[in-house]
């Protein structure tokens, strides 16, 4: 009997979709050249009830992919998006910092927000959060050691509730105690307590926050039907699937700096940015924005939402440019699949692709704006700021798979005509995820970072710069400032004595100021003597 042919690999990462799900093999993890081995796929089955059914098949494909009869794996991680995002309420003090910190914190970590308030709970809000019946329940609302009583009275109400729904205190840390106090074993509300989302007026802080809501997540998701057994197969982290794309970004941004990450999908189109704010743009900016920010358009998708895209170029404009490209609009429109074919299918999914990546960067991106008043106009920023991005990275169907997807890249640049959208500039560098693996790579990274990166490497093909030792790098720059505050002590020792030399010359006794040196940190009551003629 012939013996069956069989492989293991390090780590298998699934890629649990709402229709699809994946695995990505990878083996030498542990070794200066690790690899992507192989990938197989095949429908979710979440609605059958067992999930391991759809992972099975994803394996099973890959087995046949790979022309082996088993597949063996040392561990197995995953990212999903199958259960659907933890329905959550947020309640704060002020609607425009609540929603804007709820949202951050949410996105990404696989949270979905169904209602936000300001101020003190109503009996209309109360009846509200019943009929949603949230998964999780975020409570904000003032600086740190400034407003306590909102936050502590929307508390109290929602413990009144009666919901065993788990709790996030994200407000004014002087609460922290009462919040342990209203939220006892007795509500049967666990109690989440992190730092503060808006600690000053002009700091925004969801990192803590969008932890906490992701670790929810990963309980929610191994209790959803069809996910209970989950945990059978996997025996690594559960990361929401956008929240993993956002892991594999902050990576980057540890070796690459500041960039942007755009993943065009079938039904939406995701941008996900890790940059800070130019020193020019920060001073004019009216209100903080999180380092690492994600937005979905949920407009914007090539291949569901084809139709929404279509209207944002415009139909009777498409259909010129249609025309111009020698494609028959209506004959494509008819017969339109979720992948193109033929050379005008793929022309016309391009065009809507470049439509996509504009907007979605625009409804990103922040901008600048005029004031005017007594003294004349004044400039504002607001939004994110992606004028110091040095990447830009294409991942999806859309922007790893299309013949000109570089192309539709480098159209950002050119798109910000005014000059005033905050967009990163023609000089950022333009990446493509050929593997289609950031996903799974974001999953890996939290236990193979190292591996993670260098399959990065390879996937982006492109060789990252190699980091200057940090030690040395400082000691460099420390020694750069000694050698400046020095030459600076030269220049005004210098200075002072010609001005000594000057004012002998009119005819100053300026022997007080010879005495004592005014640049020393010593005693320098000469200089503020008065002069005295000879």
């Amino acid at each position: 009997m012939e013996e069956r042919k069989k492989m293991k690999v390090d780590v298998l990462v699934a890629e649990i979709g709402s229709t699809t799900t994946v695995v990505n093999a990878f083996t030498d993890l542990d070794t200066d050249n690790p690899v992507f081995w192989g990938q197989g796929q095949a429908p979710t089955s979440v609605l059958e009830g067992d999930v391991r059914v759809g992972l099975q098949g994803a394996i099973d494909d890959l087995c046949r992919n790979k022309g082996i009869d088993k597949l063996e794996y040392g561990e197995m991680l995953a990212t999903s998006s199958a259960a659907g995002g933890l329905k959550m309420t947020v309640h704060g003090l002020v609607y425009d910092m609540t929603a804007k910190a709820a949202k951050e914190a949410a996105l990404g970590a696989g949270g979905i927000i169904h209602y936000i308030t300001a101020g003190r709970l109503r009996r209309t809000d109360i009846a509200k959060i019943k009929e949603i019946n949230p998964n999780l329940i975020l409570i904000a609302g003032g600086v740190d050691f400034g407003e306590r009583d909102t936050a502590l009275d929307n508390a109290e109400l929602i413990r009144a509730m009666g919901l065993k729904t788990p709790v996030i205190y994200a407000g004014n840390v002087e609460n922290q105690e009462e919040m342990k106090l209203i939220f006892d074993e007795e509500s049967g509300q666990k109690l989440y307590i992190v730092d503060n989302v808006y600690p000053k007026i002009d700091a925004l802080n969801v990192e803590p926050c969008r932890k906490v809501i992701q670790d929810a997540f990963e309980d929610h998701i191994t209790n959803a039907p069809g996910m209970e057994h989950v945990r059978d197969m996997v025996n690594g982290p559960i990361i929401p699937t956008p929240g993993a794309v956002m892991e594999c970004t902050k990576v980057l941004y540890d070796c690459l700096g500041d960039l942007i990450v755009l993943d065009v999908g079938g039904a939406t189109t995701d941008l996900h940015s890790v940059a800070t704010e130019s020193d020019k743009i920060a001073r004019l900016m009216i209100s903080p924005e999180p380092k690492a920010k994600r937005t979905v358009e949920g407009d914007l998708g090539v291949y569901v939402n084809r139709m929404k895209v279509i209207e944002s170029i415009g139909e009777e404009k498409l259909r010129e440019e249609c025309k111009a490209m020698g494609v028959d609009f209506d004959e494509v429109l008819a017969s339109y699949v979720a992948i193109p074919k033929n050379e005008a299918e793929i022309k016309f999914v391009e065009r809507l692709t470049t439509e996509a990546v504009l907007k979605a960067t625009e409804r990103h991106a922040g901008y600048l704006r005029y004031i005017y008043g007594p003294s004349g106009r004044s400039t504002l920023a607001e939004g994110k700021d992606l004028t110091q991005v040095k990447y830009i990275i294409g991942t999806g169907g859309a922007l790893t798979r299309l013949p000109r997807r570089v192309d539709i890249m480098k159209k950002i640049a050119p798109y910000n005509e005014s000059g005033m959208l905050l967009f990163p500039s023609e000089h950022a560098r333009i990446l493509v995820d050929n593997d289609y693996i950031m996903a799974s790579l974001g999953v890996l990274s939290t236990r193979y970072r190292d591996a993670a990166i260098k399959l990065l490497e390879k996937s982006l093909d492109f060789k990252f710069p190699e980091k200057k030792d940090e030690k040395f790098a400082s000691a460099a720059v420390a020694l750069k400032e000694a050698e400046l505050a020095v030459e600076e002590k030269d220049h005004a020792e210098e200075e002072r004595r010609e001005h000594i030399r000057q004012m002998e010359k009119l005819g100053y006794d300026m022997s007080a100021y010879k005495k004592d040196d005014p640049t020393s940190n010593g005693d320098d009551e000469g200089v503020k003597g008065k002069w005295t003629e000879k």
